[in-house]
């Protein structure tokens, strides 16, 4: 071989090799991931694959990028922990694609996360009639500024000296860009009907003879004992909206000012998720949102929505479902704006092609599921001129029909294509299938995971005896018999979002699944549509209100009899063994961490150094139950806790009734002092269903239970969903899964298509049925999959 054609050195660098990882449950692990190729980490829940690709991989990749900056903006980031591993070499740059929703910021929109929005304002700035400005004249999120006096104005060398300043945006000013205007309903902060001395007020916090109350009743603007339905305009004024003023008051000074104003200060102006669960129930009770009077909902000032392109003005082209906007754009022919009108085109395609198509640019994007937001975010990347880049799924496939999961494939190997390293945490076998190089972690979870199972090609990952192995060829069968209905919940002319008047009765007493592909308006009929008067108990993927102290204990009252039984083994109270009480560690007040707060990023958690993590004060941990103090309980999966609740010294029947609930569900390997704040979106949904399983409702709706479940644990999922019909429940599911559509004993379809295309009933029926016809995308899928 001659020297010439010898490979070059910078070549030999093809994999990313990760040698003895310890981070969380991982045991030792040792691998080698081929770059530039579309690797599947794939294992049960729990076993350790987000530990490696996240905690271990791509959490590195972030640090030594970190650590590029210079000293000063170094002093600004948080100190990232270098995980627990001996070799990680071969790395590149990581970029990742997380379920994580988008901020819930409300002027924060699909078309804002994206650059579709700020091509648009160019667009209309150059070509929109009549001529208003700028981009920034157009921007929802820009206020228009005037100012007077001597301003030194900057260009270059020279600097001008204005008299006048002016900034034209595109602000409504009534909303201030948020499209929705906030107003207190009366009804709810009095009864009209009774007078202040008969205690009128139904606010939290203003009791009849405390100090809120008598500011008003001993004002004097107005008579105590006259019913407030019977105030004159001037006395309801001074009561309502009265400015503030200072004023004796029972002999005391204090500033008087309107029930309203009051109202908002006090509460509204509060993050909700900090305040005390009455008061929160009260503002939610309270507080109604109306589309803004002046912009109707547009967040736009009235010049950015009169200046117009082809009778289109911003307004109207935001609230376009993208795919109709994508063809609205094709018709613009302008020679000065040629490059922009391509890349604007790009964008919108590339949102039709992932199956967002059915999106519109003004839809806020706290309101995406954590699907749709994941597939937002990879909007971003595919326009993206980076190669060599190590890109991190998760999960992609959430919240996706079979029907769109050939997209998201076809996307991620456009990716890995492009010259990227492609890594993805999945389940599905749809996935699984296109991945050029398999890991399998397991073979259980928690710590009977975090080992490396199987590494090598799909081929051989179905010939090897792993778990993943074993259920990849899995596939359900219709039921032999159905389940007959017990009666009807009836749904007449539905629409919600892009709901067309759907009529459908809903059958009860059987496990129903309502289906369809993505943006069909599932979720707009089960969640939007079902009547207030049934009894039912939904159960979302949604973040559990809590802080970062509530964890799988605290949550479903399991920490109340572990407490006790705690509490009487050692003849002492039982708060002594709350971390939230007067057990918790004095240095990081019950914590576990301490955090810091770095403002304009990310906080950073160092672990306690008293309590090295525990929560507690060093005096608590010398009292035991069955030989185990509080911090290990704590420490303990919630399968090694039901035995230990179950027999011997610590039996506590209560507590063992409730971890029972949380292990039926699938959540064995959770440990149960784990915060909430890092639980995924399926096991929140997991946790919430095991809390509401004790509950006496009779309708039971789940958005998506399968989410993050492996193919050996959707067996258990469909087994528990029969029990709970079983037990007289009526069990609707939002589900793609194929395995919930053959086990089901009625199929709700919607379709045919997302967005305007979408928002009817294309079938109901058996899961037989639907598989015999043949008439949907779903019921081709299921066909296919069943093997019909």
């Amino acid at each position: 071989m001659s020297k010439a054609s010898a490979p070059h050195a910078a070549d030999s660098h093809e994999v990313i090799r990760v040698l003895g990882a310890r981070e969380n449950n991982l045991k030792d692990v040792s691998i080698e991931i081929p770059k530039r190729r579309l690797t599947v980490f794939t294992g049960v829940s729990g076993s350790g694959k987000s530990s490696l690709v996240f905690d271990t991989i791509a959490a590195e990749s972030q640090r030594l990028i970190n650590e590029t900056y210079s000293a000063f903006v170094q002093g600004f980031m948080p100190t990232l922990a270098r995980p627990e591993v001996d070799v990680l070499d071969g790395l590149t740059t990581a970029i990742t694609v997380d379920q994580q929703r988008m901020g819930a910021d409300p002027r924060s929109t699909v078309g804002t996360a994206t650059d579709a929005n700020a091509m648009l304002r160019i667009l209309f700035s150059r070509l929109g009639k009549p001529h208003i400005g700028p981009p920034s004249a157009y921007a929802f999120n820009v206020p228009s500024v005037k100012a007077s006096g001597a301003i030194t104005v900057e260009r270059g060398d020279k600097k001008t000296v204005k008299a006048t300043f002016h900034r034209t945006g595109g602000m409504c000013t009534r909303c201030e860009g948020r499209g929705s205007v906030t107003d207190l309903d009366l009804g709810q902060l009095y009864d009209g009907a009774k007078s202040l001395d008969e205690g009128a007020l139904t606010i939290p916090g203003y009791k009849p003879g405390g100090w809120n109350y008598r500011l008003y009743s001993e004002s004097g603007f107005f008579p105590a004992d006259k019913p407030i339905g019977r105030f004159t305009k001037k006395e309801l004024h001074d009561f309502l909206h009265h400015e503030p003023v200072r004023m004796k008051i029972a002999g005391i000074n204090m500033t008087y000012e309107g029930l309203v104003p009051r109202i908002q200060k006090s509460m509204l102006a509060k993050d909700k998720e900090g305040m005390q669960p009455h008061i929160r129930e009260f503002v939610d009770r309270a507080v109604t949102f109306t589309a803004c009077p002046e912009c109707e909902g547009t967040r736009l000032s009235e010049g950015a929505r009169a200046s117009k392109i082809k009778r289109v003005s911003i307004a109207d082209a935001c609230a376009m479902q993208i795919s109709d906007l994508a063809e609205w754009v094709r018709g613009i022919e302008d020679p000065s704006v040629a490059p922009l009108l391509t890349a604007l085109q790009q964008t919108l395609d590339s949102f039709v092609e992932i199956g967002l198509g059915y999106l519109a640019l003004e839809r806020p994007a706290g309101t995406l599921s954590g699907g749709e937001a994941q597939r937002v975010k990879m909007i971003r990347h595919l326009g993206s001129s980076l190669t060599d880049v190590t890109y991190v799924f998760d999960e992609p496939t959430t919240g996706l029909h079979p029907h769109d999961i050939q997209r998201m494939n076809d996307l991620l190997l456009r990716l890995r294509d492009k010259g990227n390293t492609v890594l993805v945490v999945e389940h599905k076998p749809e996935v699984i299938e296109i991945a050029d190089h398999v890991v399998d972690l397991g073979p259980g979870a928690g710590t009977a995971g975090g080992a490396v199972c199987f590494e090598g090609t799909v081929a051989g990952l179905r010939a090897s005896g792993t778990v993943t192995g074993r259920h990849l060829g899995d596939r359900a069968s219709l039921k032999d018999a159905v389940r007959e209905p017990t009666g009807a919940l009836e749904i007449r002319g539905a629409r919600t979002h892009n709901l067309k008047g759907v009529d459908v009765d809903v059958p009860l007493g059987v496990l129903t699944v309502v289906t369809g592909v993505a943006g069909s308006g599932k979720s707009s009929l089960v969640h939007g549509s079902i009547p207030s008067s049934a009894s039912v108990i939904s159960v979302d993927q949604g973040a559990i209100r809590g802080s970062r102290r509530s964890n799988p204990a605290t949550y479903t009252g399991l920490l109340d009899p572990i407490r006790k039984a705690f509490a009487k083994a050692n003849d002492v109270k039982p708060a002594l063994f709350s971390a939230n009480s007067e057990g918790a560690c004095p240095t990081c007040n019950g914590a576990g961490v301490i955090y810091t707060d770095l403002g304009m990023m990310a906080g950073v958690a160092t672990t306690c150094e008293d309590c090295e993590g525990k929560r507690f004060d060093a005096s608590v941990l010398d009292y035991r139950l069955g030989g185990k103090d509080i911090s290990e309980v704590l420490a303990m999966p919630v399968s090694e806790a039901e035995r230990f609740f179950g027999a011997g010294e610590a039996r506590t029947p209560a507590a063992h009734k409730i971890l029972e609930r949380l292990a039926d569900v699938g959540l064995g390997y959770l440990t149960l002092g784990q915060p909430l704040t890092t639980l995924s979106g399926g096991e929140r949904q997991r946790l919430k269903l095991a809390t509401h399983m004790a509950e006496k409702g009779g309708v039971y709706v789940l958005d998506e239970p399968t989410a993050g479940l492996h193919l050996a644990d959707v067996e258990q999922l469909l087994g528990l969903l029969d029990r709970l019909v079983d037990s007289g429940k009526s069990v609707i599911v939002v589900e793609h899964h194929q395995a919930v559509m053959a086990h089901a004993d009625w199929i709700i379809d919607l379709g045919p298509g997302a967005g305007h295309d979408g928002g009817t009933v294309v079938f109901e029926g058996t899961p037989a049925a639907l598989v015999a016809s043949r008439s949907t995308v779903t019921g081709e899928h299921l066909a296919a999959y069943v093997g019909a």
